[in-house]
């Protein structure tokens, strides 16, 4: 398992550093990834953002992985956990177009696309999760054994920790923020004519 904690390679523990990634002032990414070599299992790692801000967190994943795995050149998230999905993300010289599937896509994986080299599959471990479940999510989406989805390992972590709180695998949005999250609005209901 190689993990990655700022914008350089080392292999560090996946938690939190206070060292800032370079001069950006930003904080390392949280990010695991399984070692060069054929493909194997459902997933190709996990990364551990530290918002649901997608338009803010994307921008320096793909910027990171792009060195690695060749320009990134779309993202698709299933929008259940994310608050807002930008339709792009501008990334170090070029943009990243950004999808969404609601039905189709694992509501705790992000899938990245290149031209060069193909697809990846991460577990997106929810940002509010602890330290310890993290490292242990972040594992096992990089163990070449695993063969299991995102939701799956998500399932796995609450079964080994079952009084972790409700905030570690958040609720899916009401219908009502579905639609206005899809481009729809929600009217507040007007009281009746004439008023009285």
């Amino acid at each position: 398992m190689t993990v990655i904690t700022a914008r350089s390679l080392p292999t560090t523990p996946p938690t939190e550093s206070s060292e800032s990634s370079e001069s950006s002032g930003r904080p390392p990414l949280r990010l695991s990834l399984k070692p060069p070599g054929p493909r194997s299992g459902l997933l190709d790692g996990a990364w551990w953002p530290r918002t649901r801000d997608l338009a803010r967190e994307l921008p320096a994943l793909t910027d990171l992985l792009d060195h690695r795995w060749g320009r990134i050149t779309r993202v698709t998230v299933n929008p259940t956990h994310w608050p807002d999905v930008p339709r792009k993300a501008p990334v170090n010289g070029h943009v990243v177009k950004v999808g969404w599937y609601l039905a189709e896509q694992d509501p705790h994986q992000l899938l990245l696309l290149s031209y060069r080299v193909g697809r990846w599959d991460l577990l997106v471990v929810p940002p509010e999760t602890g330290p310890e479940s993290a490292a242990w999510l972040m594992a096992a989406a990089c163990d070449p054994r695993t063969a299991r989805t995102g939701s799956a390992l998500m399932a796995d972590e609450l079964d080994r920790h079952p009084a972790a709180p409700a905030a570690a695998v958040p609720a899916s949005r009401a219908p009502a923020e579905e639609w206005e999250a899809e481009g729809g609005a929600v009217i507040a209901p007007v009281g009746p004519a004439g008023g009285g």
